[in-house]
């Protein structure tokens, strides 16, 4: 991780926002762990800004019935919620390293913090966006743009949200995206936003700051 920035969130809180180029999937889910096993109460929460090489990866409850078809691209079993997914280059993941109970979330508030972010962030685009309450994410029209999964450990959570900006995408055809069969996905670059990567990551982080703390 690097180019730290210590920022003030509500109150007297103080989040990390950590960005990282392309980090692969192992290695930044081990450093998930590692950072929510050592940390302690006075832990400062961070948000974490990176990409992944070509990789599906599956919730604890996932079906591999809903990988189609084997494209060579490596498939793995997380600790997250939810099911299938992909992760490629060109894909803004923001992993939120929260102390939920010091921040008295619930789960479910959480999640709809972090769709509100990506929303309100679309929306400075004027991309009209919505949720679904059967499947989280966030929506422009039927496909999805951006999709969350947490895993909760002593009171802490990680992992977090992915936002398609500028990627392939034929990938996502291999899979049931999420576990619904023939659900589509679209990304920014599609819908018109011209911004890059980075100026968006940095935009979600901020949203994702104001919604949280």
């Amino acid at each position: 991780m690097s180019n730290l920035n210590l920022v003030s969130g509500g109150g007297n809180v103080k989040v990390n926002i950590k960005h990282s180029g392309i980090v692969d999937y192992l290695s930044a889910w081990q450093k998930m762990k590692d950072f929510t096993l050592a940390r302690t109460r006075n832990t400062p929460d961070e948000i974490w800004l990176l990409q992944h090489p070509p990789v599906y990866t599956l919730g604890v409850a996932g079906k591999m019935k809903h990988l189609l078809k084997n494209n060579g691209i490596s498939i793995i079993r997380s600790d997250r919620g939810g099911q299938i997914t992909y992760h490629g280059p060109g894909q803004v993941i923001a992993y939120l390293l929260l102390d939920v109970r010091r921040l008295k979330l619930g789960i479910r508030e959480l999640v709809r913090l972090m769709e509100g972010a990506v929303i309100d962030l679309l929306g400075e685009y004027a991309i009209n966006t919505k949720i679904r309450k059967d499947a989280p994410g966030v929506y422009v029209g039927d496909e999805k743009i951006a999709a969350l999964g947490l895993k909760i450990k002593n009171g802490c959570c990680y992992h977090g949200i992915a936002l398609n900006v500028d990627m392939d995408l034929s990938p996502f055809s291999a899979i049931n995206p999420c576990g619904y069969s023939g659900l589509k996905v679209t990304q920014t670059r599609d819908l018109g936003i011209n911004d890059d990567l980075d100026i968006l990551a940095n935009k979600l982080s901020e949203k994702l700051r104001v919604k949280i703390f």
